[in-house]
C-alpha cells in the first residue's frame, strides 16, 4: 500500500478553556476520528460584532485522514461551546511512511 493513497489532514479548532480542549480531543479519540490530537495555548486576536477582541485560547490540531472531514467537523459543531467554532482543514502533503500508516490504522476506515 502507498502511504499517500490515503489524504491525512490536519484538522485545527480552537475552544476557551483547556478542560473544554481535553473533553473534546478525548470524545474525539474515543469516537476513533482522529489517531492524534495535540493541544496548544494560544493568544487569539479576533473581530466579533464589530469589535476587536482578544482572549486566550486553547487550539486542537487534529490528525486524521480527509475522508473523516465531514464527521470531524460535525462532531465539533455538536460538542463546541462556540456559536461559530474555527473548523479548518490543512492538507498533509508528505510525512514519515510510518507515522501515516499509525494514522491510517488508528482511526476508523471508510
Amino acid at each position: 500500500m502507498q502511504v499517500m493513497e490515503n489524504k491525512y489532514v490536519v484538522i485545527l479548532t480552537s475552544v476557551p478553556s483547556e478542560e473544554e480542549a481535553e473533553t473534546l480531543a478525548e470524545k474525539i479519540l474515543i469516537e476513533k476520528l482522529a489517531a492524534c490530537i495535540q493541544i496548544y495555548k494560544t493568544k487569539t486576536f479576533y473581530i466579533w460584532n464589530d469589535t476587536i477582541k482578544r482572549n486566550h485560547e486553547f487550539v486542537l490540531a487534529i490528525k486524521t485522514k480527509d475522508s473523516q472531514f465531514a464527521k470531524v467537523s460535525t462532531f465539533i459543531k455538536l460538542h463546541h461551546s462556540y456559536q461559530v467554532p474555527e473548523i479548518v482543514q490543512i492538507s498533509i502533503t508528505d510525512g514519515s511512511k510510518e507515522y501515516l500508516n499509525w494514522i491510517n490504522t488508528a482511526i476508523l476506515s471508510i
